[in-house]
């Protein structure tokens, strides 16, 4: 097994060159991609940079698809204005916090909105993800201890909340403070909604001998775009978030067709959104089969050498198939090495776009190298070309080729997977 990882490895050394790596990224992260945020022209200028890597590898496009653009649209709702006031005493603005996808609603002690208590000592991310998800009105009363938190997502919602067409109406009202008994309570909201173009940039190389069997490997290429300054500085350039994960998945596409023996169809996808809601690995999923795609490998910021030093990086839901351990196998001879994911309680699984084919029953895992709880530039304009480790991203890159050779070739299949509930 060692000669044949060596002989391998010398393949992967030469075909995939730090240079090359290096020349991607700087592209991906530089100022004037400004960030590359949902809905601006950013995200345009980096759509066509991938469009021109994805022509330069030979890939094509998706059946059905007449470019790389995987096109669709989504609604963004934008909160005009918000007022409450609750025992009769109306509530400051700054504390006040509504979403919604209809146009304008005004609730008087309605008997159909919920009235609830986000109290001091509960999960904020788990409480606030089920009243997303939950389908009612909702008044939401979060106890001052939340206040960042709360600050934080009245800051992104002031953008514009985004969903897609069909989505059922939400009305959600958020109140910061202590309210002991609500006797009575009213609510005026009056907001706009956009419907605006969205695209995933997706190419793919035909398989040889089973082409109906998919293996995806995949990144997000938008980020947060131009957010409050510091130092002078505005531009969240997402070098590492997700620029690594986007420079890998067009490294692998131009190596993959440079071999041109995959057994298998190989899907080669920039997903848009990830940042606001994964949105574009959504949308995918509804345009596969998913009993056809055998595995997805999905990557997620590979900037910086992980928690257990050089030559390693974790999967994400290690434990739910057995793709890791086809993965580590594959790497047997090398020096480099796949982990179990060491923050499961930062719920990364359920934080990155495998998490969309992961619920229709694919194999579907992220790789990474990110310290995330220790990691200061994420999420911030530090987050610049400067701050990586090129050979770290290139090492991990070869290591991914290396360990999915054997699925690619149509040698092994991961498990398929519990559909997912979260």
């Amino acid at each position: 097994m060692a000669i044949t990882s060596y002989s391998f490895g010398q393949d992967v050394n030469k075909l995939i060159k730090q240079d090359q790596v290096e020349k991607v990224i700087k592209t991906l992260s530089a100022d004037d991609m400004q960030g590359r945020a949902t809905f601006t022209p950013g995200i345009e200028k980096a759509a066509k940079y991938i469009e021109s890597q994805y022509k330069e590898a030979g890939l094509v496009p998706l059946k059905g698809n007449k470019d790389f653009r995987q096109n669709f649209t989504m609604m963004r709702n934008t909160s005009l204005k918000a007022l409450a006031s609750i025992n009769g005493k109306v509530i400051s603005q700054d504390s006040v916090l509504a979403m919604s996808n209809a146009a304008s609603f005004n609730w008087s002690n309605n008997s159909d909105v919920q009235v609830v208590k986000l109290d001091a000592g509960k999960n904020f991310r788990t409480e606030y993800m089920s009243y997303i998800k939950n389908g009612k009105k909702m008044l939401i009363l979060v106890d001052p201890q939340f206040t960042n938190m709360f600050k934080a997502i009245k800051g992104r919602v002031a953008h514009g909340m985004t969903s897609f067409k069909k989505a059922e109406e939400q009305e959600l009202v958020f109140v910061l403070g202590h309210f002991d008994d609500v006797k009575s309570f009213e609510v005026s909201y009056t907001g706009k909604s956009e419907e605006l173009p969205l695209f995933n940039i997706a190419g793919m190389i035909p398989g040889k001998s089973k082409p109906d069997e998919y293996v995806v490997f995949s990144g997000h290429y938008d980020h947060l775009g131009i957010i409050k300054p510091v130092k002078g500085d505005s531009i969240a350039n997402g070098a590492d978030d997700d620029a690594s994960g986007t420079t890998a998945v067009i490294t692998l596409a131009k190596y993959y067709k440079k071999l041109n023996n995959n057994a298998r169809t190989l899907i080669f996808v920039a997903f848009t959104a990830e940042e606001i809601g994964e949105f574009g690995s959504q949308y995918f999923a509804t345009t596969v089969d998913p009993d056809k795609v055998v595995a997805m490998f999905n990557i997620e910021m590979i900037g910086k050498a992980s928690k257990f030093g050089e030559n390693s990086a974790f999967i994400t839901g290690f434990e739910r198939s057995d793709f890791g351990t086809i993965l580590q196998k594959n790497l047997e001879g090398t020096a480099f090495k796949f982990y179990p994911d060491p923050y499961p309680q930062q719920n990364l699984f359920y934080r990155s776009d495998n998490a969309s084919l992961a619920a229709v029953g694919v194999p579907a895992h992220t790789i990474s190298t990110d310290q995330i709880d220790i990691d200061k530039l994420y999420h911030t304009v530090g987050d610049e070309f400067s701050s990586l480790d090129v050979a770290n991203i290139t090492s991990t890159i070869r290591a991914i080729a290396l360990s999915s050779r054997t699925i690619v070739s149509g040698q092994d299949t991961p498990k398929r997977v519990p559909k997912l509930e979260r």
